[in-house]
């Protein structure tokens, strides 16, 4: 069976410099040290990343995140699937969940019979795209009028925005923001292993606003290929008239523009069409609306991501999962 081991998966990767973060050998690692233990699978040109997650009793859920087969492909191939099935029965999965990467409208003509549609995305569903191939002063153009200001006006008043390495600041950060803003943080650790990750490799970020050496905001950014990606991001309550985050999401991606990307994912928003969130968002600011009104105006597309399948190996304890731990997630 061609199970790999990293520096073979990341060699596999190699020839595809496209693929989706959630696919690389780095992510799989973050994972792993939090509860994930990946299995890379390769079968000629197409390959996989699972993500095993424990349950009670010996089970486990597997996940495919934005998988790595290209969207020119309509299918994992047959000889893929059987691998990817033996490798899911061997680590007990009761079912397998499936995120490609891909947009609503990208689906295949014809989905596996045996996959069917989750109740359940893990990453975000919708989310805002920036086009970041154009040129700076065009880049600003498209963004509102108001986020264009704010951007000025931070640098007006002395914010200005730097790399920063201290993780445990960046942490008491996020924990002030998601005591705000009512969302779970992660740990100190796992903030560190993610930067000590991806940062050697320039893949990733930590950008930190400040104002007469006052941290004010912070943001950590990574990228794989052509895109970037606004993981994580955090903010004080000191000095926000200075408008920081502003700034700070314009530097990132500058520094994403400045490494080759061409496309800035802002990453998530409220799962709902535009008409309702431009209907709503001065109304709302439970869970991801509370973000949204400030993403909109970076001038970016809304975009959803296909629903995910599951390939379920359980039927019975499926069920009992959706029923009691699924509605949770």
């Amino acid at each position: 069976m061609p199970l790999v081991s990293l520096s073979d998966w990341n060699q596999f990767l190699s020839p595809h410099p496209n693929t989706h973060l959630l696919q690389t050998g780095e992510w799989g690692e973050l994972k792993s040290s939090f509860g994930w233990k990946p299995v890379r699978i390769v079968n000629g040109e197409v390959g996989v990343q699972i993500l095993f997650r424990k349950l009670p009793l010996g089970f486990t859920v597997g996940y495919i995140a934005k998988s790595a087969i290209s969207p020119q492909q309509s299918t994992f191939n047959h000889e893929l699937w059987s691998e990817i099935d033996l490798v899911c029965k061997q680590n007990r999965a009761i079912f397998l969940k499936l995120e490609p990467d891909l947009w609503n409208g990208q689906e295949p003509e014809t989905w596996n019979l045996e996959l069917r549609t989750s109740q359940h995305n893990i990453q975000p569903s919708r989310t805002i795209i920036v086009d970041i191939k154009s040129s700076e002063e065009q880049i600003l153009a498209r963004m509102k009028q108001k986020t264009r200001y704010n951007i000025r006006l931070a640098e007006k008043k002395g914010v200005t925005v730097r790399s920063w390495d201290d993780i445990a600041s960046f942490h008491k950060m996020m924990l002030l923001t998601g005591e705000r803003d009512k969302f779970g943080v992660h740990s100190r650790e796992y903030y560190q292993l993610a930067y000590d990750l991806f940062y050697p490799k320039g893949l990733g970020e930590l950008l930190v606003a400040e104002y007469q050496g006052q941290p004010l905001a912070a943001l950590f950014v990574a990228r794989h290929g052509n895109r970037a990606y606004y993981l994580y991001g955090a903010s004080t309550d000191e000095e926000r008239n200075r408008m920081p985050t502003y700034l700070l999401q314009w530097e990132a991606m500058k520094w994403a523009k400045a490494r080759g990307c061409e496309e800035y994912d802002l990453w998530g928003v409220p799962d709902e069409d535009e008409i309702t969130l431009e209907a709503n968002f001065e109304k709302r600011h439970d869970g991801l609306w509370g973000v949204y009104r400030f993403k909109r105006g970076f001038g970016g597309e809304l975009k959803r991501s296909v629903q995910a399948m599951d390939r379920v190996y359980n039927p019975l304890l499926y069920w009992a999962y959706l029923r009691f731990i699924g509605n949770r997630e």
